[in-house]
């Protein structure tokens, strides 16, 4: 039951990028809302969703060792930064699966740092999951000087988030959930008031804006918390990150019926090149079934 919450965070993920490509459209113009606040919004957003933790009890924090939640801020941080920016650059439908590559990340981080390994289902699943993301990254080619730098800065933020996820599974016993999530968040919310004097306050009330910002901030905020409590409650990074890695199925589906409403480069897929993204994607659903299943 606990693969619900990586599975509800996947969704929840691709739809809050939707929101997030088409604030970004605007970012490049002078009244537009621009990436820095949108990365303060979305920070602070998470921030507070995570500090409702501190109301539930938790064992003696280890402020000694505030190094820790350091850390794993930064890294939080860093990945948002190197995402926003994949999905600025690059569509959705790109930057999505690739983020899944983050699914086998974690298992060689698992396997490299601890004593028992990972089992060999979990390791099956997640090289299937890397077959299914690069299925359905090679086929598009429809903006071939875009694709490499999405998938440069995808694999980045992939990179970031499973080393996110491992010290966040290695660190939680030590703090407790109730206490090592809200600390990182403490963090994250006072190096985003940093970026204070670069924040456009004008244009989110302006053009609308607030009406892509609020569903981006709330849904990239939930998705956080959904798979950060998983991971640290649940301690599972591997099989979790094998079915949060359905986020790759859903950026296809998703970004392509969004586009068709609202426009976008995914609505100028051909039907193609739609069934190979398709095809990588059951390639993820497999791995998701492997994983559970084991």
């Amino acid at each position: 039951m606990h693969l619900l919450l990586p599975l509800l965070a996947s969704v929840l993920f691709v739809c809050g990028l939707i929101f997030v490509k088409r604030v970004s459209r605007s970012s490049v113009r002078p009244d537009g809302v621009g990436q820095v606040t949108l990365l303060f919004c979305v920070n602070i957003g998470s921030s507070a969703l995570m500090s409702l933790l501190w109301l539930f009890d938790g064992p003696e924090t280890y402020w000694l060792n505030f190094w820790q939640p350091a850390i794993v801020a930064l890294l939080f941080m860093l990945g948002l930064v190197l995402t926003f920016t994949a999905v600025e650059v690059g569509d959705v439908s790109i930057a999505a699966p690739v983020f899944g590559v983050k699914v086998v990340f974690v298992t060689c981080l698992l396997a490299f740092s601890s004593a028992t390994g990972v089992p060999h289902a979990i390791w099956g699943a997640a090289l299937l999951a890397a077959t299914g993301i690069a299925l359905i990254q090679w086929t598009g080619q429809h903006h071939p000087r875009r694709i490499g730098l999405t998938i440069a800065l995808a694999l980045g933020a992939a990179s970031c988030y499973a080393t996110f996820d491992l010290l966040v599974q290695r660190w939680s016993p030590a703090w407790g959930s109730t206490r090592l999530l809200p600390a990182v968040f403490l963090i994250v919310a006072a190096l985003s008031l940093l970026a204070l004097p670069w924040v456009r306050w004008q244009p989110m009330v302006s053009h609308g804006n607030w009406k892509l910002l609020v569903p981006a901030i709330i849904l990239l905020a939930c998705q956080a918390f959904c798979i950060t409590i998983a991971v640290s409650v649940f301690g599972d990074a591997a099989r979790l990150n094998v079915v949060y890695s359905l986020r790759g199925l859903w950026g296809v589906l998703l970004a392509y019926a969004a586009a068709r409403i609202w426009g976008g480069a995914e609505a100028d897929l051909s039907g193609k090149l739609l069934l190979m993204r398709l095809s990588g994607a059951v390639l993820l659903t497999f791995a998701v079934a492997l994983a559970v299943l084991s």
